[in-house]
């Protein structure tokens, strides 16, 4: 379970700011006159845009009007946040380090000696490289290293020959020059391997016009479950505007895309009620899941596939008993402080990654498999989710 915004996280963040501040400003002063003036404004600068930021972000999320501001694009907002709080994060580490090798570089060696300017610049080095390898680590390593996420998904009132069923999700593929088709392949594969009940994609095929939409499809519907394989749209084939062509492909081939319509999946006496709709945002005029709740079957378990964990709220009011998602990446680059997520995904929505529980719903959001801006991924492994339905 996770925690939403507005916690110890944005408290911790304003403190490293009212420190860095502290620390920095004292620095640069000193170096203003020995630094050239383009480069000590430059510095100055950037330092106080990236101050704002974080100041900002914190604001913003601490008190939630980061998600429901529509005076500030969302986008923007979003970036701004984001950029803010790891840069606090990641320039405290290199500030603290360097504060403390430099006051053991005046304990233990003379000032002005040349060993003292060997330490400090071994000092720097560190600072600098650790983020450095860890971001590379991100890329090269941790950014194609699949997993298998397995976890109880509880439904309330689940009809007991519906127990333990097995539902696999893949979702936010993004086969692109981040993702080939060849490791799109593997990851298919490794869901196939899982042999579930029924099997899920929940949008974000490709990432934009010229990726290899066809190639992709074909990896696509080579997925199976035992009941089937459905789908729901996502936020990319909304602006692609490759929909309809990939609701027909994907058709012939026996993947039923769910589009604002449902579809019961059946054992024994129980009925799964699986209902889908295509990327849906907050500023649409009509609001999220506009008549959903006439998806609703009475006496069954109702399931909306939803690419975007946002409509979870709504989707607990139109009367659904669980929602599963993709979307966040889980952030993406995800740092865990006090128990609580920080990533970029995190400035957008509070459902970012993994299971949620609200007046007795769930919400399921898959870290999915590709990426999209930066081909990296910290602290949020690409997966591929097998999930068990337990009565609640």
């Amino acid at each position: 379970m996770h925690t939403t915004y507005g916690g110890p996280v944005e408290y911790v963040a304003a403190v490293l700011l009212v420190l860095q501040i502290i620390i920095v400003l004292p620095y640069l002063k000193r170096r203003r006159a020995t630094w050239p003036v383009l480069a000590f404004v430059t510095v100055a600068t950037v330092l106080a845009l990236l101050w704002c930021a974080t100041a900002a972000g914190v604001g913003l999320t601490l008190f939630g009007t980061l998600y429901t501001n529509d005076t500030v694009p969302a986008g923007f907002a979003t970036a701004a946040a984001a950029i803010g709080y790891f840069w606090i994060l990641l320039s405290s580490y290199g500030v603290a380090f360097h504060a403390v090798a430099g006051f053991l570089a005046d304990k233990f060696t003379p000032a002005h000696s040349p060993d003292r300017r060997k330490w400090l610049g071994a000092a720097t080095a560190v600072a600098l490289g650790v983020p450095v390898a860890t971001s590379a680590f991100g890329v090269v390593v941790e950014r194609n290293r699949y997993r298998v996420l397995e976890l109880d998904l509880p439904i309330t009132d689940l009809h007991a020959d519906l127990e333990g069923f097995r539902i696999g999700q893949v979702s936010d593929l993004h086969v692109s020059p981040f993702l080939s088709v060849r490791e799109a392949g593997r990851v298919i594969d490794m869901a196939n391997e899982l042999r579930p009940d029924l099997m899920l994609f929940t949008g974000d095929l490709i990432s934009e016009l010229g990726d290899p939409l066809d190639a992709a499809i074909r990896e696509m519907i080579r997925l199976r479950g035992d009941q089937g394989v459905l789908g729901c749209m996502g936020n990319h084939e909304q602006y692609i505007g490759c929909r309809d062509y990939m609701q027909r492909e994907a058709g012939r081939a026996g993947l039923v895309f769910l589009r604002d319509t449902a579809m019961q999946i059946r054992r024994g006496r129980g009925v799964l009620n699986i209902a889908g709709i295509d990327y849906q945002r907050k500023s649409d005029s009509r609001g999220y899941l506009p008549a959903a709740e006439r998806h609703i079957l009475p006496g069954a378990s109702n399931i909306l596939l939803s690419h975007n964990p946002d409509v979870f709220p709504t989707a607990i009011r139109r009367g659904f008993q669980a929602v599963l998602s993709g979307h966040t990446h889980g952030g993406q680059v995800n740092v865990e402080i006090l128990n609580q997520n920080v990533n970029p995904a995190r400035f957008r929505t509070p459902y970012t990654s993994g299971l949620y529980r609200q007046d007795g719903v769930s919400c399921f959001v898959t870290n999915g498999i590709g990426t999209i801006g930066m081909p990296i991924r910290l602290g949020a492994p690409p997966e591929v989710a097998l999930l068990r339905l337990r009565r609640a």
